[in-house]
């Protein structure tokens, strides 16, 4: 082996040093690494014939440029899928924007090829580095952007230098991720930087722990401490150096493997003459198809560029303890990620030892309130504040994770709203975007205009929108209460009704014969009879039957009997009716007579209706495309004063002091808190959407899937479940307590019954009473009849007599009535005939006469 040592970049010195080697006679020529040192080298190596090997970045060949034949060898990976390698590394990380930044030519040559690849949607940037001098105010600029993903091309020598300088102005920091395209990244000591929190990945293309590079590196350690004049390496083999040892054996190997009729006799050529190596062309194709395994894997040439292609790259990301690998790519496999879940948690955790995460939130109940100390207690750091929020935060960060973290209140105790004034965002959202914020914890809906400026875990709790409203105040306890089934003129047409009723019951039992009864039953033939209904008893019935009572005595003539069955139709309906309403009025406090929905709010005016300004509800009817929401949102907006509130406690207050005057639009975990400790409160109507509660952190964050992860096993465990009842329900021995009441279904509120209601009962009764008195009357008027024809009297004076007998309404008793004698007997008989219809008695001292007579 014949070297020559020449300066880097030295294109005349590479070009003497390779006639010198010609004359001398060689099979073969490796190297230099300077691209046009090397362009220079293999142009008198062609001209001779003779093999020119290379192992350095080659940029893709034109199209429309023939390659020689035989072409150069080169085995450095071919650019074009070098590159592949890179952009689909970045679209498997969900890189949509990026930043690359090249200090040489060649680099801007590599940065093209990957945006060959690149999404027509990606947003990328590039600038040049000056090598060698402060980059400084750049990199500044790129920061003040909030660039914070960052292709890096340039030599090995001077990654170091650059990334110090970015460490300076803080674009080496968390959220910041770093892709080195020199193969030989990871070879550098980046100790200084090692506890960075900066994500650091680069490319290599062999494996240190090979047997092959091992034993390379054994012997280029010895042969480091002999004599031998060889350049200094670092702790690490280079790309240089491997290739530099394939080559060496990809040549020895195909120097053995030629045919035995090949013979290789090397011949001193000069490069002024026309001279050729006769054996070159076929030695340079036997080379091209003679495949090895070297440090950097399977040597493969394509035999009509001589470029290396099917090699092997690994991704290597920069922890406390060095690189380590993460993903294995091919160009016929693609990516083969290596490290599992549990890898990566254990590595960032390994990398957050360090760090103290700092956690935003807001004051407010139950999510986050401050401490009141104890007597004598002095509270500091995270002990000054209680709540939901940091109970869950610390399941997530010290008890999950095992990290630490410190709770820091934004000034303004906003959620964070977008100014298209400034172009900016405030609250807890601005925060996170300017870095003063790893998370953000609270009461912080998922909305789509804050998903695009932060980022956000699964959801921890989900939630909708409802109104919170104030009870109706209870109405005073009334003595008469029972009295409210029915109106007033229904109470008055009932007392009318039964007096009328017990009246005409009483008229018609006179009239009717049927119910004038013997006394005394065993008395076959009774002097007299007796009617019972007088107004006491017919009053009695009439009240018992519609008390559903009853009574012990009934009517027999068809008449009364016809009354009292219109009355008790009359009572049924009338009973069932005051029975069913009272029942109503009893059970139904009509809890809400005013809104039962979003869509009773919407069709009223008296009733004011708000939300939190700037808030998600806020946003929810401002761009809701719902004709009832819509209408909500023009009337909140166009309301004066104004109906938006800076926060939920203000709103709660405002709903408190409206008297049933306003009504507040809040998230429903919100109203379930304030309905377990205020007793005067409402939740009308069911929740008009469906969103969550999630941890917001910035964009590009790389504990975003340990914290997601944490989440969901909280979740899983039934923990967040039991944070949430420790912090919503109030002890059961709380005195505070209060026991909600579900606020009745629209349509089941009870209302007094009016006239127009039960009037046809009275229509009813009345025709009943009607016919009962017809019934009366012709049934008086026959029994006129038989009493005229048996007393042998004119019917009208029958008619009187029975009429004038039947309106004496203090005579209980009716003498039986007897045949009237013949016209021989006495005058004075005829007389006492007639006093029949007068007395009883004298009826029967009469026939009692006639009989001692005879």
């Amino acid at each position: 082996m014949n070297t020559r040592y020449i300066t880097y970049g030295d294109s005349y010195a590479a070009s003497k040093a390779a006639c010198d080697l010609l004359a001398v006679g060689v099979i073969a020529i490796y190297g230099p690494t300077d691209p046009n040192s090397a362009d220079a080298v293999q142009a008198h190596c062609r001209a001779a014939g003779v093999p020119h090997i290379q192992a350095t970045w080659r940029p893709p060949p034109l199209r429309d440029l023939e390659i020689p034949s035989p072409p150069g060898i080169n085995l450095y990976p071919e650019a074009v899928a070098l590159s592949e390698a890179v952009a689909v590394f970045i679209k498997d990380n969900d890189w949509n924007t990026y930043t690359l930044l090249y200090d040489d030519d060649e680099g801007l040559i590599r940065l093209q090829e990957i945006l060959k690849y690149a999404d027509p949607n990606d947003n990328w940037l590039v600038r040049r580095l000056k090598s060698g001098k402060d980059n400084r105010q750049l990199l500044k600029s790129l920061k003040v952007a909030r660039h914070t993903r960052v292709i890096l091309d340039c030599p090995s020598d001077r990654i170091l230098e650059y990334l110090r300088q970015a460490h300076d102005v803080k674009f080496f920091e968390d959220y910041m991720s770093y892709v080195l395209m020199s193969l030989d990244a990871h070879t550098l000591d980046l100790q200084e930087l090692r506890y960075g929190l900066s994500n650091v990945t680069c490319l290599r293309i062999f494996d240190h722990a090979d047997s092959r590079t091992t034993a390379y590196h054994a012997d280029w350690k010895a042969r480091a401490t002999s004599d031998i004049k060889i350049p200094r390496m670092t702790h690490e083999i280079t790309v240089e150096a491997a290739l530099a040892s394939d080559a060496a054996n990809l040549l020895t190997n195909s120097v053995e493997t030629v045919p035995k009729d090949f013979k290789i006799e090397p011949e001193s050529i000069e490069c002024k003459s026309d001279a050729k190596w006769e054996s070159g062309n076929i030695f340079t194709e036997h080379i091209l198809t003679n495949p090895i395994t070297g440090i950097t894997g399977n040597i493969l040439l394509d035999n009509s560029t001589g470029e290396r292609k099917n090699f092997n790259v690994e991704i290597m990301e920069l922890s406390n303890s060095g690189f380590n690998s993460i993903a294995k790519w091919n160009a016929d496999t693609g990516f083969d990620y290596v490290r599992t879940a549990t890898d990566v948690s254990d590595l960032l955790a390994e990398k957050w030892q360090n760090k103290t995460f700092r956690v935003a939130s807001r004051i407010g109940a139950p999510y986050l309130v401050e401490r009141v100390p104890k007597e004598g207690e002095v509270l500091t750091g995270n002990d000054r504040y209680e709540g939901y929020s940091k109970d869950l935060v610390n399941e997530i960060l010290k008890e999950t994770l095992h990290l630490n973290y410190e709770i820091i209140i934004v000034p303004d105790n906003g959620y964070g709203a977008y100014n298209k004034e400034t172009k900016k965002w405030d609250g807890l959202i601005g925060y996170l975007i300017d870095r003063k914020a790893d998370l953000a914890i609270c009461d912080l809906t998922i909305t789509y205009e804050r998903r695009s400026a932060v980022d956000f875990t699964t959801p921890f709790m989900t939630l909708g929108i409802s109104i919170l409203y104030m009870k109706p105040t209870p109405p005073e306890p009334e003595l008469f209460s029972f009295l409210k089934p029915f109106s007033v003129d229904v109470w008055i047409y009932m007392a009318a009704a039964f007096l009328l009723v017990s009246l005409l019951l009483h008229i018609l039992a006179r009239l009717a014969p049927n119910d004038w009864e013997n006394p005394h039953p065993c008395d076959k033939s009774p002097e007299e009879l007796e009617n019972i209904w007088h107004i006491k008893n017919s009053c009695w019935l009439t009240v018992g039957s519609i008390m559903t009572q009853g009574s012990d005595i009934l009517p027999k003539g068809y008449s009364t009997r016809w009354v009292c069955g219109m009355w008790w139709f009359f009572a049924l309906i009338m009973c069932s009716s005051y029975t069913a309403n009272l029942a109503a009025f009893l059970t139904n406090a009509a809890m809400d007579d005013s809104i039962k929905s979003a869509e009773d709010l919407a069709m009223q005016t008296k009733i004011k209706f708000g939300t939190v300004g700037g808030g998600s509800t806020y946003f929810f009817f401002k761009r809701s495309n719902v004709s009832t929401y819509q209408r909500m949102w023009t009337a909140m907006e166009s309301a004066r004063p104004p109906v938006f509130v800076k926060n939920n406690d203000e709103g709660v207050e405002r709903v408190f002091k409206g008297k049933r005057q306003y009504a507040f639009l809040m998230e429903s975990t919100a109203i379930e808190y304030q309905l377990e400790r205020g007793c005067d409160f409402v939740q009308v109507g069911g929740l008009l959407d469906s969103k969550g509660y999630g941890i917001a952190m910035p964009f590009f964050s790389s504990y975003r899937t340990a914290v997601d992860n944490a989440v969901l096993k909280l979740a899983e465990s039934g923990k967040l479940v039991e944070l949430k009842n420790r912090w919503w329900k109030l002890p059961e021995n709380a005195t505070k307590k209060c026991v909600q009441q579900e606020v009745a279904e629209e349509g089941t509120s009870a209302a007094e019954l009016g006239v127009d209601n039960v009037g046809g009962v009275f229509v009813v009764l009345g025709i009943g009473c009607g016919m009962a008195a017809g019934m009366g009357a012709l049934e008086f008027l026959w029994h006129v009849k038989d009493v005229a024809i048996e007393q042998k009297m004119s019917q009208m004076d029958a008619f009187w007599a029975e009429l004038s007998f039947a309106l004496s309404f203090w005579e209980t008793e009716k003498p039986v009535e007897h045949s009237r004698p013949s016209s021989s007997a006495s005058g004075d008989m005829a007389s006492r005939a007639s006093s029949v219809l007068r007395s009883a008695v004298d009826l029967f001292n009469m026939d009692v006469f006639k009989k001692d007579s005879r």
